[in-house]
Order: structure tokens, then C-alpha cells, then sequence
């Protein structure tokens, strides 16, 4: 599971085993966890995060969403 992003308490990362699902990303925070498409960017999965977490992560990966695709296709090709 390589870590892609830290930022405050949350860990951005994928999984090695989901190249054939569209460009996204795995969020946790103890054992709160959530699962992002990444283009567009929608909340796929939340187990966990309350509202105003969701909307924090939303806004990390916003403002980091380019640099997120870059490792994704560096990571499972285009």
C-alpha cells in the first residue's frame, strides 16, 4: 500500500491490486477509512469520517489532485 500523501492525521494511499478500477484513492485516519475517484473527484466509500472530515479531505485532495494522478498513472500507467 504505498503512501502517496500525508497531511494533519490522514494517510493517502492505494492499493498494489486495483489498477483495473478508475484513478482513485484510499484516506485513513484511525480506523476511519474513505475511498475517492479521483477524476471527477466524488467520495466512492466512507467508513467512518464525519461530515466536516470528508469535507477536509475533499479539500486536500483537491488541492493536491494533480500531483495524486501523476502517482497513480506513474504507478499503474495511463
Amino acid at each position: 500500500m504505498p503512501t502517496v500523501l500525508r497531511s494533519g492525521p490522514y494517510r493517502f494511499y492505494f492499493y498494489s491490486h486495483e489498477p483495473n478500477e478508475p484513478s482513485h484513492v484510499h484516506v485513513d485516519r484511525d480506523e476511519d477509512s474513505a475511498k475517492y475517484w479521483l477524476q471527477p473527484m466524488s467520495l466512492a466509500r466512507n467508513l467512518g469520517f464525519r461530515g466536516h472530515e470528508l469535507r477536509e479531505i475533499e479539500r486536500i485532495i483537491g488541492d493536491n489532485q494533480q500531483e495524486l494522478l501523476e502517482a497513480w498513472n506513474g504507478r499503474f500507467g495511463n
